[in-house]
């Protein structure tokens, strides 16, 4: 489905923005991780909760744009490859916004 190039660029571009948007969610969200959540590393803890958060919100990104079914044409784990190619600016974002 992400053969088009136009839905490509355009899910590429959802998924940076969610990106910058992160450092602000962490410091509302998450103010005391490791005592709430009890998690031995936060940074492999919201790497995790980010991409599948990040992945939900594109497949309904991509819902709305093509106007097509869950079932049809998206594919998640073609959503999970794009999102994989920004990882480590994921894990720089993440870190800095714990820091």
């Amino acid at each position: 489905m992400l053969q088009n190039s136009s839905i490509r660029k355009s899910l590429d571009q959802y998924i940076r923005q969610r990106i910058k948007e992160i450092p602000s969610e962490v410091k509302q969200t998450f103010p005391n991780i490791k005592q709430i959540w009890k998690c031995g590393n936060e940074q492999d803890f919201l790497y995790g909760y980010y991409v599948g958060k990040i992945e939900e919100g594109a497949l309904h990104y991509l819902l709305k744009a093509t106007r097509a079914s869950a079932g049809g044409y998206v594919d998640t784990f073609e959503i999970r490859g794009i999102i994989e190619t920004h990882k480590i600016k994921l894990q720089e974002t993440i870190k800095n916004a714990l820091n």
